[in-house]
Parts: C-alpha cells; structure tokens; sequence
C-alpha cells in the first residue's frame, strides 16, 4: 500500500463531512482507500482533485455526546457533528480496537444506515489500519463510525425462513423485489416490513459450520433469540434517513438500548432483535463465518451483472457492504462473529429487493484480468465503480472465476 498516498489524503479530507447537499455520501475516504490499497497510489491527489466539487465542510456540533447518553442521539443525523467530535475524542484516548469492538454491536442492527456506506466506510478504514497504524487512519475509522451512528436506523428484519447456505446465488435470486420502486431506498426499504414473502424467501443465515448444536439460527425473526440482526432503513438515493422519517412500522423509535461498552449485548429498541455477543458453545469457527460471508459477496457480484441493469450504482452495494463485513472480522472477537454474518446478509439480501432487476439479461462474454477491471474503474472516476472493482478482484482471488471480473467491467460500463 502506498502509504504516504493515502495518508496525505486523508489529511486533505478530515475537514469534509460524510455527505454533501444534505445526504449524499462522501466517497473519497473510500475511493482512495482502495486507490492506495491496489497500488495506484500517486493516483489518489489526482482523484480528490476531480472530486472536490462534491465535497462539503465539517459539520459542528451541537452539544457533547456524553458515554452513557450514546443511544439517544443514534440514528439522529442533526447530531453528525457531535458523533464526529465524540468519535474523534474516543480513537485518540483508546486503541482503535477496542473502541471497534465497542462500538460494532451497537451499530451492527442499522448496518444499512447512509446506504451501507457508515459500514463501508468503516470496513475500508479498517483495511487501512491492518496494513498500517497511523494516526490519519484511526481518526478515520473514528469518522466512520461517527458517520454510521448517525445514520443508524433499524427497519424490518430479514426473517427466519430458508437461506441455502451452500448456495448464496439461489437465495438471492429468490428475494422478493419491493413493488414500488419510483423512490429512493428509504421508500424501497421500508416496504419490507409489508411483505408477506419477505420473512420466509430472505431467510437467514443458518448455523455455519463448527457453530455447534446449541448455536441456532442467526435469525433476524425479532424474536430476540440467538445473535439475530435487523436490517437496517437509509434515505434518499445514496444515504440514510432524517431521525423518525423513514422507520418503518414495528422498527421502533431509531435508537438502541443496551448496556454499556463491554456489556455482551445490545439490543435495537423496538426492533425484538437482540445481536448477542457473548461467546459460548454455539460460536463458530472465524474461518467458518468468514468463508459464509465470503459466499455471500461471491454471489452478490456475480449476480450484478445479469441484474444490475436497472440500477447498476445502488446494487453494487449489495456485494460491498458484506466486503465491508468480511476485512472486518479479522479483528473482532468470535462471540461477534455469527452477528455480523446475519448483518452482512440482511444487508445484501435487502439491497437486492430494492434494486435488483426483475428479469436478468444475458451475460456479456468477454475474459478480463484483474488489472484491466482495476483499471476499467478507475479510468471512470467514479468511486462505485472503483469499490465495486475492488470487491470483484478479491471474489476472483478467492474463487478463480473469470465471470466476475466480468461482472465488474459490466457495471463499471454501466456505470459509466
């Protein structure tokens, strides 16, 4: 990785908030990451130059964010300057380990919170800092997690119906679509919860391999039973959602209660669902849940290319929000494991119902290495395309399959 690279640019972004004209996203820590991370470092100064037009300030704050007060500003985006501050102040007083570990339980139920970015954002902060610790780093992950607290918003879980864990493609293709899909993803996602197919064709994930007879279904049913995850609401086209305007029914008021930093456990308020974090007899194997969550990506972008037609920009977070997930797991505890894997899941499976096609299209024929779909995105300037590029390179080293490299170089001309 190029470090240097990476490092001035984040210097150069800490003054940018994480979303421009109200709820658009901030890109650029994201995109440079992976700039950086791919060995197109002196390409990074070049990139934010193009892209410093769609950069706003830093938000202030209001008023402190106090510990023991965390879960009333939750999912409260008026508060993005405090969570910015409380974070800041956090990743400079702790490892950035432990305020990780703190923290991810509490933020893992609204993992589609600013259209999965707070998650994405996260996951590539992370990368970064397992390459390397530096101080531009771990502010931040403090950044993205500031940004993912506060556009945390729980919505309608994914259920407890049949997810074919050997075949993550079949579960996704039978995913139910919204029916309306004229508005953003606040309207598209909300729609879950009135569904009737929705809890038994999303499914969730079973028990993974060397999870043990007593771990049970990750389910996300809202019975608070084993470490189930709610997914989680956004709004507008690219972000998450003001306070209260976009819960849907039975998500309950938008923030957590739980215990404190360290407790074991919180839950979403309202939501039934509870991510348990206590490690016991039904934790399964880190390599077990990873290979899971891999699948899941997998599967998320070697079907972008036969259903990413519609809308080829939102879909491909379906496959790099589980990314996110999967380069953070190395450094949680096992006991946090199975919960992510629901999350990851309920995020992708969620994306895929708002956005995928409802017919697929043939695909392309055409064979591509990876430096050519690394270099296809990156020639478009567009950070969906470098991220989704970035997620498609590491499901080819991991399976070999040539189709998603192709898949990839699809979206990155539809993209562009």
């Amino acid at each position: 990785m190029a470090d240097s690279d990476l490092d001035e640019a984040y210097a150069r972004l800490i003054g940018t908030g994480p979303e421009r004209d109200g709820w658009l996203s901030n890109h650029a820590p994201m995109a440079v990451e992976v700039l950086a991370a791919r060995g197109f470092g002196g390409a990074v100064h070049r990139w934010i130059d193009g892209y410093a037009d769609r950069l706003d300030e830093r938000p202030r704050g209001i008023a402190p964010i106090r510990p023991e007060e965390w879960r009333d500003p939750l999912g409260d985006p008026v508060r993005t300057g405090d969570w910015l501050d409380f974070f800041a102040h956090a990743t400079a007083t702790a490892p950035w380990r432990d305020v990780l570990v703190t923290w991810w339980p509490r933020l893992l139920p609204g993992i589609a919170a600013g259209a999965t970015h707070g998650v994405i954002r996260v996951g590539h902060a992370v990368r970064a800092l397992r390459a390397r610790e530096t101080p531009g780093r771990v502010a931040e992950l403090g950044q993205g997690l500031a940004y993912w607290a506060a556009r945390w918003q729980p919505l309608a879980p994914a259920g407890s119906g049949p997810y074919r864990a050997s075949d993550p493609r079949s579960a996704l293709d039978a995913v139910p679509l919204v029916l309306d899909q004229r508005f953003g993803i606040r309207s598209r996602l909300a729609q879950l919860a009135a569904m009737p197919s929705w809890p038994a064709t999303a499914g969730a994930i079973p028990t993974v391999p060397g999870a043990g007879p007593d771990a049970g279904p990750a389910s996300g049913s809202g019975t608070g039973a084993g470490p189930g995850v709610a997914a989680a609401s956004g709004a507008g086209r690219d972000s998450g959602a003001s306070r209260g305007s976009g819960t849907v029914a039975g998500s309950g008021s938008g923030t957590a209660a739980g215990s404190g930093a360290g407790s074991g456990a919180d839950v979403a308020a309202g939501s039934g669902v509870a991510s348990d974090v206590r490690p016991g007899p039904g934790v399964a194997e880190p390599s077990a849940v990873a290979e899971a969550v891999a699948a899941i990506v997998d599967a998320a972008v070697a079907r972008h290319v036969t259903h990413g037609h519609r809308n080829p920009v939102m879909l491909v977070h379906a496959a790099t929000a589980p990314t996110a997930v999967l380069r953070v797991l190395p450094v949680l505890p096992a006991g946090l494991h199975r919960a992510s894997l629901a999350a990851a899941w309920a995020a992708t499976a969620a994306v895929t119902a708002a956005y995928s096609a409802p017919t697929p299209r043939p695909a392309p024929d055409g064979t591509y290495s990876a430096a050519e779909t690394l270099d296809r995105a990156l020639a478009t300037g567009d950070p969906h395309a470098i991220k989704f590029a970035d997620a498609a390179v590491d499901a080819y080293g991991r399976t070999g399959d040539p189709r998603l490299l192709t898949a990839s170089v699809t979206a990155t001309a539809d993209i562009g």
